[in-house]
């Protein structure tokens, strides 16, 4: 695993969760990682210094991807920086607040969208500017796109299942670019966002629907991800998505 030795490498959301885990494991393997993150810059900072630990390079930018100008801006500090870009890993996303169909508000429909959506969307229109040699993009999804979700979820479902079905557009539209596009649907995984809006009820619910019957990990999750990211594992894939999930859901 030396190809993606010196790739340039932007993950969006990195300060936590998954995104911190690709960052730690594909800056390992010695790419060069542009950890992005939006409010919790010590976090950044931590798996930047994990990855220099390791004898990768990174450094850690911010920036609120809910706004168009914000997701240029980012890319173009992360392109900048190294002049190429050869793998986008749009990562950043949250479920903000589980909330049913009958309190759902115009503000709360636009806070997950543009978090999940149009985030994924946006930064990738600029990052293929910077895609000048082909590349590899990976769009977090997840098994909610499957599902529908949990309680209250619905609205980060629809928002996941917006990026599983725009994956195989942009396949389709950028392989002329020699740009791949893939997304890696997690199932179950215990991450911050679990801690915040999963109660242990929610959880143990979830964990009696799959059949490997446990809650996954982030270690579990970045494989996923490597091995979109090599072009010498998956030179042949494009508008796949992973799903990453115990068995939960089966196609």
């Amino acid at each position: 695993m030396d190809d993606l030795k010196g790739k340039v490498v932007l993950i969006t959301g990195a300060s936590s969760g998954i995104g911190a885990g690709c960052a730690r494991a594909i800056g390992a393997l010695g790419a060069k990682i542009a950890v992005h993150y939006n409010n919790s810059k010590s976090s950044a900072d931590g798996v930047v210094a994990d990855i220099v630990k390791a004898g990768g390079e990174a450094f850690a930018l911010q920036g609120d991807l809910r706004f168009t100008n914000e997701c240029e801006r980012v890319v173009s500090l992360a392109g900048g920086r190294w002049g190429i870009i050869d793998v986008l890993i749009n990562n950043a996303g949250s479920m903000v607040q589980r909330l049913p169909i009958t309190d759902l508000t115009d503000d709360a429909f636009s806070e997950v969208m543009n978090l999940n959506a149009r985030s994924m969307m946006m930064c990738t229109k600029h990052a293929i500017e910077y895609m000048t040699n082909g590349g590899s993009i990976i769009n977090l999804t997840s098994v909610a796109a499957r599902t529908g979700g949990g309680p209250g979820a619905l609205l980060y479902a629809a928002s996941k299942g917006f990026i599983s079905v725009a994956t195989k557009g942009l396949a389709r539209e950028l392989v002329t670019r020699n740009i791949r596009v893939n997304a890696v649907a997690p199932g179950v995984i215990q991450t911050p966002l679990h801690d915040k809006f999963s109660t242990p009820q929610h959880l143990e619910a979830m964990r009696q629907g799959i059949p490997m019957a446990r809650i996954g990990t982030v270690d579990e999750c970045v494989g996923a991800f490597i091995y979109l990211a090599s072009q010498r594992l998956s030179s042949y894939v494009t508008g796949q998505v992973i799903e990453v999930n115990g068995g939960q859901y089966m196609s």
